[in-house]
């Protein structure tokens, strides 16, 4: 069985507590027993809003909730927001119909690890959660680009205050290895394919991954990503 790291410090405790959250009784029926047909989760709760989710996340601390994008009163963004404020360790996937990158790019904004299309495949489903409850989840390249050319048409609608002060945390202080792979996260390539393509162990490669988190002081893959392209240091016209 998959098991989850434990958020809490105490090591591998087992399977992957899910928490579900969508409005819709038959939406969220069908995210449970797309979760629920892998041992490596288990369903710790389910929320019809936002404001239950946030309630219930603190309560129940799954490694791992489903958020919808759109329920009444306080919607998934706020939801997210609210959640990762009080407890960032949580893992948060958006649920959509859309892949609209201007709802996506809000998500990542608000702290979310991810998305899930609701037509995707249950296979793909199950895949994709694993990943990110491992941190190991790329971002689609494609995506990632869209999301990233609405960042910078919004940063660029925007003039810096006067006097701002450059951001300390810079690529500089990475390693030549440390920004290969980088690159690598930020063009979407999981684990198994950087070590490929630099000649690496995978472990090797997940050390070098920490490494770089840290030095940053990112949290995840999606932000590894939404950094590169912010920086220049990947070209978003490919």
């Amino acid at each position: 069985m998959k098991e989850a790291r434990d958020d809490r410090g105490t090591g591998v405790t087992g399977p992957i507590r899910v928490l579900l959250a969508d409005d819709h009784r038959h939406a969220r029926e069908g995210m449970r027993e797309i979760v629920s047909a892998d041992p490596a989760f288990e369903i710790a709760g389910e929320a019809a809003s936002g404001e239950e989710a946030v309630h219930l996340a603190g309560r129940l601390l799954p490694d791992l909730i489903l958020m919808d994008i759109h329920m009444p009163g306080m919607g998934g963004f706020e939801a997210v927001k609210a959640i990762k404020t009080a407890r960032p360790q949580t893992k948060i996937v958006m649920v959509t119909v859309s892949d609209d990158a201007a709802h996506l790019f809000e998500a990542l904004k608000k702290g979310a690890q991810g998305y899930l299309l609701k037509n995707l495949n249950p296979s793909a489903w199950r895949d994709y959660l694993r990943a990110v409850a491992c941190d190991e989840a790329p971002l689609n390249p494609d995506l990632a680009l869209s999301i990233l050319r609405e960042f910078g048409a919004r940063k660029a609608s925007m003039a810096p205050p006067s006097g701002e002060a450059p951001n300390v945390r810079t690529a500089e202080e990475l390693t030549p290895r440390e920004r290969e792979i980088l690159l690598e996260v930020a063009s979407g390539r999981k684990n198994r394919e950087i070590a490929d393509a630099l000649g690496l162990s995978e472990h090797t490669v997940k050390n070098h991954l920490k490494n770089i988190l840290q030095k940053l002081h990112l949290d995840n893959r999606v932000q590894l990503t939404r950094y590169a392209y912010e920086r220049g240091l990947v070209d978003p016209e490919g």
